[in-house]
């Protein structure tokens, strides 16, 4: 087996923002795994201030350089691609590179199905399943949203994510109180993410006001890491709440049900590249299924690589709610894909441009 690693910086088409901020790049690596002429490829996706494994590049990029010697070692005394799948989850410090992990099981699943970007052999693979996924308004003044907003409702998006925190929590009221004067819950479904922009006394009073605007969910109202309050606020929102940046950096089995258990949120946000790879968002949602806990995948950025894998990880369940994996067209130097958006639903377009 042969490894390279190919380093991409995606150039965002506007400045994306949050409430941790605008950014206008980010950064993936590209894994090829190669054998006997087949070759299968995965991403390595990070968002800078978010991915807890990345502190900078040099340091980031010698701990891929490690693994890639870790794998090829493991490979040469294993010679058998499944086993070496099973193996990589277990390997204790690349649980503290979800990133890392995710960019391996894809590649790995690739070669195994022939290096043909078929990471999950099912209908949406076979260009048989559309994704309903959300529309996602990113931050900004108040034109720019509303901009964002007519343009998916022009596409067909008939659900929302809207982040807020950033910019005058007034103003973003205002811009969803006349969303929801044009458009009934039955006709539109509004999200919206507050990446933990609050604290716990500004949340439950949101909470309140957003109720009254029949919104679907709020994520990460309060910032992660303050367990009690998120508890608490669960305990007695008017809304559901949904848990993201909650989950990254937890690895252990046990401290994940505790965690669920103990806050018991309405939903959980998952995102391969920071909440554990594959094999971590599938034991996400074991646990959460198993206590009743809704879940739906989102995409980290991802260029089409990864947002790919992602796509058909979500396609193995049955899951009605809309995904968040509109991402594709967010760069100006995004990887070819197969991957087209239509009426508010993702799919695989064959014949497209593919990597």
């Amino acid at each position: 087996m042969k490894i390279a690693i190919e380093p991409l910086v995606l150039k965002f088409k506007r400045p994306a923002g949050t409430s941790r901020g605008f950014m206008t790049e980010k950064r993936s690596w590209l894994i090829n795994l190669e054998k006997d002429g087949t070759k299968g490829l995965g991403e390595i996706s990070i968002i800078e201030g978010l991915s807890k494994e990345f502190v900078n590049k040099n340091d980031f990029e010698k701990k891929i350089k490690a693994f890639c010697d870790l794998v090829l070692n493991i490979w040469e005394s294993e010679d058998d691609l499944e086993r070496l799948l099973q193996k990589l989850p277990h390997i204790e410090e690349l649980k503290d590179f979800p990133s890392i992990l995710f960019g391996f099981e894809s590649a790995i699943l690739d070669l195994r199905n022939g290096g043909k970007r078929i990471y999950f052999d099912n209908d949406f693979s076979r260009g048989l399943q559309k994704i309903p996924i959300n529309g996602l308004i990113w931050m900004g003044d108040r034109d720019f949203m509303e901009e964002q907003i007519n343009e998916k409702l022009q596409q067909g998006f008939t659900t929302l994510k809207m982040k807020i925190g950033a910019i005058a929590i007034e103003t973003e009221l205002s811009i969803l109180t006349s969303i929801r004067s044009k458009y009934t819950v039955d006709e539109l479904t509004l999200r919206v993410d507050a990446n933990g922009a609050f604290n716990y006394s500004e949340a439950k009073a949101l909470l309140q006001r957003l109720s009254g605007l029949e919104i679907h969910s709020i994520e990460q109202p309060v910032p992660a890491g303050l367990t009690i309050e998120m508890a608490e606020l669960c305990t007695s929102t008017p809304l559901p709440i949904a848990l993201d940046e909650e989950l990254i950096g937890i690895s252990d089995l046990q401290i994940k049900k505790e965690l669920l258990d103990k806050i018991r949120p309405q939903f959980i946000i998952l995102k391969p590249s920071l909440h554990g790879g594959i094999t971590g968002t599938k034991e996400w949602i074991k646990l959460a299924e198993e206590l009743n806990i809704g879940w739906w995948m989102t995409s980290a950025l991802e260029s089409n690589i990864g947002l790919n894998v992602i796509c058909q990880l979500a396609a193995e369940y049955e899951n009605p709610l809309p995904q968040g994996l509109g991402t594709g067209s967010l760069y100006t130097n995004n990887t070819p894909t197969e991957l087209a958006v239509e009426k508010g639903t993702i799919f695989i377009k064959k014949g497209a441009a593919a990597p």
